[in-house]
């Protein structure tokens, strides 16, 4: 007498009612993420071998396929020991903004290669990452480098209890690079209380610290700040006007919009250009659509000053599409 035969398993029932269903996906599902996923693999292994980061990132950008790499890249840096390979690696995960690779990026900020903490700490700082225990450390860290991240780390987490140690860093920091970061990242902590401390670096003998400290105000919506850039963008020479306009980056458009509109309409398109990439970020919706309808609208090298502000904001085809229809200007 034979073996008694079992019902089949609910999960067998399943695959076998699905199958059908996975064969009608086609390449636009399944097959395509299985292809995508594959391609970013053969990314992954090209930089492992070498490969340079830049056009990796692009790749995996336009794959998206950020999370799924930045997930990858932890298991294959536990099995790698090459330092430049390692340095490239955590290079192209902190390009990525994955979300996904912040948990690798805080145990690189413990590593003993000095490259791969700094870029840790500018992955961290790209994430806008609250992790700010794993980054304070390296407000002491030997190299200007890792110390320069770090600083824009902290800033980045927009928390304001990192207002006084990142200003308590600034009285000791030697190198005036690291100690501009310190500053504008006070301002972008967002801890006000450090705004008089902020002002005493306006008088400073370093230009790059005295410009640090008013971005710093300008940032926490001090009058000072302010008065310090509009004096700028009042100069003849249109390259320190557009210093001027640097100082803005990072403020709400709302403190930012009664300097920064009237620029949209200076002859000094650039400027304008900028401006208007300045206050989209600051939160100012509106200045997008600008952007788009004056690069629909010029002509010759003018166009390429908005599409330079547009590249950077990484705008989609399909939403650019979606602002000229508005617009009435494309069907």
């Amino acid at each position: 007498m034979g073996a008694p035969v079992r019902p089949p398993s609910v999960r067998a029932l399943l695959v076998v009612l699905l199958l059908p269903l996975t064969g009608l996906a086609g390449p636009g599902s399944a097959s395509k993420k299985a292809q995508s996923r594959a391609e970013a693999d053969t990314v992954l292994a090209q930089v492992a071998n070498g490969a340079p980061v830049p056009p990796a990132t692009s790749r995996l950008r336009y794959l998206r396929e950020e999370a799924y790499a930045a997930e990858e890249i932890g298991p294959i840096l536990r099995t790698t020991h090459e330092e430049r390979t390692r340095r490239n690696l955590v290079a192209l995960l902190a390009s990525l903004g994955a979300r996904s690779g912040e948990p690798t990026l805080v145990k690189m900020t413990t590593d003993g290669d000095s490259a791969v903490r700094m870029y840790a700490a500018q992955g961290l700082a790209r994430l806008g990452s609250r992790n700010t225990a794993a980054v304070l450390p390296l407000l002491q860290d030997k190299s200007s480098g890792v110390r320069r991240e770090a600083a824009r780390a902290l800033g980045a987490s927009r928390n304001p209890k990192m207002g006084k140690p990142l200003m308590a860093a600034v009285k000791d920091e030697q190198d005036l690079e690291v100690r501009a970061a310190l500053l504008e990242a006070v301002g972008a902590s967002g801890d006000a209380k450090q705004k008089a401390a902020l002002k005493t670096y306006l008088d400073s003998d370093s230009e790059s610290t005295r410009f640090a400290a008013a971005r710093g105000l300008c940032r926490l919506g001090a009058p000072e700040g302010f008065a310090f850039a509009q004096k700028l963008l009042g100069n003849s020479d249109k390259f320190v006007r557009r210093q001027g306009l640097v100082l803005f980056e990072g403020v709400p458009a709302k403190k930012a919009s009664p300097l920064l509109t009237p620029l949209l309409k200076d002859a000094d398109r650039t400027l304008a250009a900028s401006a208007a990439r300045v206050l989209y970020q600051g939160g100012d919706a509106a200045s997008l659509d600008w952007l788009v309808l004056a690069s629909w609208n010029a002509k010759g090298e003018e166009k390429l000053v908005y599409e330079k502000e547009l590249e950077t904001l990484q705008l989609a085809d399909d939403r650019r599409k979606a602002i000229l229809r508005k617009a009435g200007v494309a069907p």
